[in-house]
């Protein structure tokens, strides 16, 4: 969360945020949701509503705990899953989730993605982890979310879709969509026969690589 940013200002980020979703052929409809760290909890869009409808006063402010205030919209029926990654993981401060079309695929197959590209590596695992399923909105789709968020920053849904993790809005829609290109690649492989997958020690020197990926030397 950037303290640059006024309250209007991060709630748009996240109306935002859920049509780019939309823009990026990520989510369909009202399906997907989005939040972001709040000093009091956190932001995140309310239930039922199409994104291109979405205004800042919308957004839902609301407790870790599910506490929300009576004047406000019902928040996201996946909100338990939202908040409780930010009570377990400190260093995320945004959430992405959507039913992106071939991470669904594999969700719905009960494949994770693994180590078939070097850039598996960007979500800080070996491969991209499948949560168990349960249905939306429980408490045990939270638990199940979590557990495999445990060694990754993002994870699919079994029969359910996606979801991404990161420090800011615009890096948790970065991964979401990187996992959507890998869930493509994953899936096209199949067809083909499979994927050659890469081993731990080559994608350990891939997470070392990435550590100065894409810093400028001073001028």
């Amino acid at each position: 969360m950037s303290t640059h940013q006024t309250a209007t200002d991060q709630r748009q980020a996240v109306a935002d945020t859920l049509q780019s979703l939309v823009d990026r052929n990520l989510t369909r409809g009202t399906s997907g949701n989005v939040s972001m760290r709040s000093a009091d909890g956190m932001l995140i869009t309310p239930t039922g509503m199409a994104p291109d409808q979405l205004l800042p006063e919308h957004i839902v402010a609301m407790s870790l705990a599910g506490q929300v205030a009576d004047d406000q919209l019902t928040p996201s029926s996946e909100w338990q899953m939202h908040a409780d990654v930010y009570r377990e993981k400190t260093e995320v401060a945004a959430i992405v989730h959507c039913h992106s079309p071939y991470a669904t695929i594999l969700a719905c197959a009960g494949r994770p993605i693994p180590p078939l590209h070097y850039m598996v590596a960007a979500a800080d695992s070996y491969g991209i982890p499948l949560a168990d399923y349960a249905i939306f909105g429980s408490k045990q789709l939270s638990r199940c979310n979590l557990e495999a968020l445990s060694g990754s920053k993002a994870c699919l849904l079994a029969n359910h879709g996606q979801l991404a993790t990161g420090k800011n809005l615009q890096e948790a829609l970065k991964l979401a969509d990187l996992v959507e290109e890998l869930a493509h690649c994953y899936w096209g492989t199949l067809c083909i026969g499979g994927p050659q997958l890469l081993d731990n020690t080559q994608m350990e020197a891939v997470q070392q690589a990435f550590i100065t990926y894409g810093q400028q030397k001073p001028s």
